[in-house]
């Protein structure tokens, strides 16, 4: 068993007020019953984030998705296993998600900060660090970003007009200027293009700089920052970020962490994938019966929308050219892949780290993983890096979703508030003004699928990123175990398919997934990706359990002696 203290005298308190006895058994059925929090937690934390989404101050009502997520994420498979064996994974993905649950609370439509949740904040995030020290990145990097952005987002400065620009410098400082008030660029995720990625970023890093004190002074964000104190300061007393055995535990920089998530990302949740599959094999299906020259009638291509002769004369060039490649989305997905490409490689050559306990132990299914890909051969790692590059890319385009509209992008630089209002009155100024949702209003009785088939903010992805970055790229050591918030996190915001594969009417399949108006998904409000996850988990589980139970092993010398004093051996995560 690996545990933390902290893990093991919650479970003695538990044990002794339940009359329990601290056996093996009693130990273990502990994490097992942590596992169903884990399930209500996370049925709770995906309905926090589909209100975060509404302007209602009156909670919805738990959607079919948000409870089906909740199961399945209690359910996966790594942290399945691991509750038997009596880690610490379990309760402290319960913790961590607690603390999630308790900001998600914080940041509701209306909510009046209180002292007391304030101070649950600190005594969840510090429970959090006592559990796993690594925990640092998801309470103060990621929640504690969340809080940043929504404390910036609060701000609201006072609508302008946007003037009519004629050269890129003076576009730049005029948008320069509205993210100094505040208006941060921070579109959905499925409007967002790279360029929107690095705008809200940039949008982000000006507006913190300019209103640091206010952020500072902000009673939501002192909770974040007592733990992060609280943190260095134990840091600082124990001479290390690690409890115990330092020396096997050494932090490094491990690039190729970052790499190795997006496969383990596809393989768990491979069913999630199934809008991609359906729009690959439809693609290819008209591809090859559809003529090259023939179009359907009533239809004509899309078109960009550009500033009238009139007023592309006035601008420069440079303006001109920064604004055609902001509306590019293809041009930069090119640069972007290549880059990701480039990185991967990069990241292959000259950060690829096989710790010493990943070529000992072959008890462990990182082993032969290792064995049989990256230790093979040398191209086979290079070769690799499509597949880390290609998952990286399922990942991202599941967190986008399905079935809700996307508008064309707009201009470079271009806030996503509505505090900027164009006085221009062409057409090409409507992207300009703002990014509104064209989607058809979701009824009454949609309204809880439509919340769940929202996407999350670009914010909070990038966030994300960053916080998952952070908690793997010091480990040298490769263990499914440390893929388990990452995994958590990022299912909990992938929002739901709310178009179904086929029409209920007519039974024919949908001309486009990503361009369907139906906000309220399948007739019968089922995700069908959340079913075939659950009967995907199952099979996983009931596989490693097998092999844990069945096939047991000794290890033996080169003489047949046997090794370990003669003690049974079992394959597990």
């Amino acid at each position: 068993m690996s545990l933390s203290p902290t893990c093991y005298v919650l479970s003695i308190i538990l044990n002794r007020l339940s009359g329990l006895s601290c056996s093996v058994y009693h130990l273990r059925l502990f994490n097992v019953e942590v596992a169903a929090y884990v399930a209500a937690a996370a049925i709770l934390c995906r309905t926090g984030i589909e209100e975060q989404g509404t302007n209602d101050k009156i909670p919805r009502g738990i959607s079919k998705y948000a409870v089906m997520t909740g199961f399945n994420v209690a359910l996966f498979p790594v942290m399945v296993f691991f509750s038997g064996m009596y880690y610490t994974d379990v309760i402290s993905t319960f913790v961590v998600l607690a603390a999630y649950l308790n900001q998600l609370r914080r940041l509701r439509p209306g909510h009046t900060e209180s002292f007391t949740e304030s101070a649950l904040m600190v005594v969840l995030g510090v429970l959090a660090l006592c559990m796993r020290q690594t925990n640092i990145f998801w309470v103060v990097v990621f929640m504690g970003g969340i809080e940043v952005v929504h404390c910036l987002k609060s701000l609201r400065p006072q609508p302008v007009e946007m003037p009519s620009f004629s050269t890129l410098t003076e576009q730049i400082k005029f948008y320069a200027w509205r993210y100094s008030l505040g208006e941060i660029h921070d579109p959905p995720l499925n409007r967002a293009n790279p360029i929107d990625l690095v705008l809200c970023i940039l949008s982000i890093a000006i507006a913190v700089v300019c209103s640091l004190r206010t952020i500072l002074l902000r009673p939501g964000g002192l909770p974040h920052l007592l733990v992060l104190f609280i943190f260095v300061g134990f840091v600082a007393v124990n001479g290390g970020v690690v409890l115990g055995d330092k020396s096997n535990h050494v932090a490094t920089l491990h690039l190729a962490q970052l790499l190795y998530i997006w496969p383990f990302f596809a393989f768990f949740s491979a069913p999630l994938f199934t809008p991609q599959a359906l729009n690959i094999a439809t693609s290819a299906y008209r591809t090859l019966l559809t003529p090259a020259s023939s179009s359907s009638p009533g239809q004509t291509p899309e078109r960009r929308l550009h500033p009238t002769n009139q007023q592309a004369t006035k601008q420069s060039v440079a303006l001109r050219t920064a604004n055609r490649l902001g509306t590019n989305t293809a041009l930069q997905t090119c640069i972007v892949t290549a880059g990701a490409l480039a990185a991967a490689v990069a990241i292959v050559r000259f950060n690829t780290v096989v710790h010493p306990f990943t070529l000992a132990d072959n008890r462990h299914y990182m082993f032969y993983v290792f064995r049989y890909s990256i230790l093979r051969a040398t191209w086979v790692r290079y070769a690799l890096a499509l597949a880390y590059v290609a998952c990286g890319w399922l990942c991202w385009t599941a967190l986008r979703g399905y079935g809700r509209s996307r508008q064309a992008p707009s201009d470079i630089c271009q806030p996503s508030g509505s505090a900027v209002v164009s006085s221009d009155p062409s057409p090409s100024a409507a992207g300009k003004a703002g990014k509104k949702d064209t989607a058809v209003p979701a009824t009454s009785r949609d309204d809880a699928a439509g919340a769940a088939a929202a996407p999350p903010p670009t914010s909070t992805v990038l966030i994300l990123l960053l916080a998952t970055a952070l908690s793997l790229m010091t480990a040298p050591l490769v263990e499914p175990r440390y893929f388990i918030l990452p995994w958590v996190f990022w299912r909990l915001h992938v929002p739901a398919w709310s178009s179904p594969p086929f029409s209920v009417r007519s039974g024919r399949t949908s001309s486009s997934f990503s361009q369907s108006r139906v906000p309220g998904g399948s007739a019968s409000g089922v995700d069908p990706r959340l079913v075939l996850e659950l009967l995907w988990f199952a099979l996983i589980n009931a596989g490693t359990m097998y092999v844990f139970l069945a096939r047991p092993f000794y290890w033996r010398a080169a003489d047949g002696t046997l090794l370990d004093d003669g003690r049974v051996q079992r394959f597990m995560w």
